[in-house]
């Protein structure tokens, strides 16, 4: 088991907080480590979590699932319901372009997919069909030579 410690800088926040993350399995690339598929996507859920959470957000579910897809985090502020999808990607800047942007993973199938996911939710829950609820990708980008990690933020996508 390796550790990772991830520094998370909020740029509209004076605070850093500090994740340690566990790390099950690593792989060496170029003398760098990396993590598998499953890490990385855990770490970069946690890192969303703290994200939004310092922004006033209550976290109500992570990895909401069904048979026919997953919901990465729902949350909760001022009584409006948040679907967030968690994109990560780790980079090494000596070694690789930082040109890919995480998002672009959220394609029509992926949308088609969350679509049905908010619907299963909101039914589920007992939600009214007067339910407000927004739905946001996070792209959350950690370096894996200074073990920090950037968030970015796309708000109110359309599904």
């Amino acid at each position: 088991m390796a550790y990772y410690r991830l520094l998370v800088n909020f740029p509209h926040y004076n605070s850093i907080v500090w994740l340690c993350c566990e790390v099950a399995q690593n792989y060496h690339c170029n003398g760098h480590k990396m993590m598998n598929t499953r890490s990385k996507g855990n770490v970069g859920e946690d890192v969303a979590c703290k994200f939004i959470e310092a922004r006033g957000f209550d976290v109500i579910v992570r990895n909401y699932m069904k048979k026919w897809g997953e919901i990465d985090i729902i949350a909760i502020k001022d009584r409006v319901i948040h679907f967030f999808e968690v994109k990560s990607v780790t980079f090494d800047p000596a070694i690789a372009s930082t040109s890919h942007k995480a998002e672009e993973n959220v394609h029509g199938f992926k949308v088609r997919q969350i679509r049905r996911m908010v619907e299963t939710y909101l039914s589920e829950s007992n939600r009214g069909p007067n339910t407000e609820f927004t739905f946001h990708v996070l792209s959350v980008y950690l370096n894996m030579v200074t073990r920090k990690a950037r968030v970015k933020w796309l708000k109110d996508v359309i599904l």
